[in-house]
């Protein structure tokens, strides 16, 4: 898959409108997994659609101390997208998260910036943002360079519009399809404040 084709995987959030965002990715974890990792409050944790989402969480949902978050599976990766939290950039929320697999974290907020960083068997292998000129930091800042490049990515330099989105496709094969507002149930849940 290249950053150019027709059906790329997080097309969504090149033509949606959705100003704040995280994404966190986990190589074949189950969603329950996946959000226990995150720290999801057990007691909010079912199975819901769109329609129960809001009904249950109101104006929650975009809380960012205690943000809701929607799970689903695309391929060998299981995501968890939180509308008003940045959890799954916590390092400790993403070395959990990863521990005995790998996982990608994707933030976007209106500054306007893009927020990577991913992880494997909980080190976090490369982290960077495009708030200003990119510069990887990480055990292996490098290990992505060759998918890097070709999109822009280059140390030292700003960051194309929509490259890291690139980046988390072509890198990982990741996609991304949104649930539906009724009859298309999500494991979903509240996470538990990040610890000081």
């Amino acid at each position: 898959m290249t950053s150019t084709d027709a059906d790329r995987g997080l097309d969504i959030f090149r033509d949606g409108d959705f100003p704040f965002y995280t994404l966190t990715f986990a190589r074949d974890l189950p969603p329950e997994e996946l959000l226990t990792r995150m720290r999801v409050d057990l007691t909010t944790l079912t199975l819901r659609d769109g329609t129960d989402l809001a009904d249950d969480f109101g104006d929650d949902l975009l809380d960012d101390d205690e943000p809701v978050v929607t799970t689903g599976i695309d391929g060998s990766w299981t995501w968890a997208w939180e509308q008003g939290g940045t959890h799954g950039l916590d390092e400790r929320i993403l070395s959990a998260v990863s521990a005995g697999t790998e996982a990608v974290a994707l933030h976007y907020n209106e500054k306007p910036m893009h927020w990577f960083k991913y992880a494997v068997g909980g080190e976090i292998i490369v982290d960077f943002h495009t708030l200003q000129a990119i510069e990887p930091a990480g055990h292996e800042p490098a290990r992505l360079d060759e998918v890097m490049r070709p999109l822009g990515l280059v140390p030292g330099q700003a960051a194309p519009l929509h490259s890291v989105l690139g980046l988390v496709e072509n890198a990982f094969g990741i996609r991304l399809t949104k649930p539906g507002e009724v009859d298309d149930e999500r494991w979903s849940g509240r996470l538990r404040p990040l610890p000081n």
